[in-house]
């Protein structure tokens, strides 16, 4: 049975979705400020957390950022009435795997719930990371140094290839057959012309070449 952390002050939100949840076979437990969150959190003895960004004490975002920081990998699922741009991005890039505005359905939470549960066990991570770049792959969004940068198709595909093998060196050929297929020429440099893209967009020093090998993603 699936323990979660409900870190909500909101009394009468807490009280919904941790009755919804018993229904749905899991243990809730309930907190109401942020350093209550932070020492329920870093007991290890929770599989999530759903948390607020408005909490009392400690806010959301210094609770995550302290998790994270001491190395909990929990799956925190941020439940906030700040729905703007700036906050989804502040709240994915300080390490949250979900963001949910109030208010909400709880069919909708318990679906994300259910999601976040299944990719801790090792199934398909929603978020690609590494460094400042995040790429979603539901929302198909990139964020890097707190944007959300804009990519066609062919470059999401591209930037996801790299992050699948961060730190590795993948030649021209191996991009070639994994995000043109059998579309372009072997010889072409299509793959040069798309890092270059990706470099105006992401960063220059965030794609290294390697010299007669191919690029890495560092």
């Amino acid at each position: 049975m699936n323990r979660v952390l409900i870190a909500e002050d909101e009394e009468r939100i807490a009280s919904f979705v941790a009755k919804g949840l018993r229904a749905n076979g899991f243990t809730p437990t309930v907190v109401s400020d942020g350093r209550t969150a932070l020492d329920h959190g870093l007991t290890g003895e929770f599989d999530l957390m759903l948390l607020d960004l408005g909490l009392p004490e400690l806010d959301g975002f210094t609770v995550l950022g302290r998790l994270r920081t001491a190395g909990s990998a929990m799956p925190v699922v941020i439940l906030t009435a700040r729905s703007s741009v700036q906050d989804t991005v502040a709240g994915l890039e300080g390490g949250a795997d979900d963001y949910l505005s109030k208010p909400f359905r709880f069919e909708e939470l318990l679906a994300r719930i259910r999601l976040r549960l299944r990719d801790d066990r090792g199934a398909e991570p929603a978020i690609l990371r590494r460094g400042s770049l995040a790429l979603d792959l539901r929302s198909r969004c990139a964020v890097v140094d707190g944007r959300m940068v804009p990519l066609t198709a062919r470059e999401f595909v591209l930037v996801e290839v790299f992050l699948r093998n961060a730190g590795q060196v993948l030649s021209r050929e191996m991009l070639l057959s994994r995000v043109w297929g059998f579309e372009f020429d072997p010889t072409s440099n299509v793959v040069d012309v798309y890092v270059r893209y990706l470099r105006r967009k992401l960063g220059v020093d965030r794609f290294e070449t390697v010299r007669g090998a191919g690029y890495r993603l560092v």
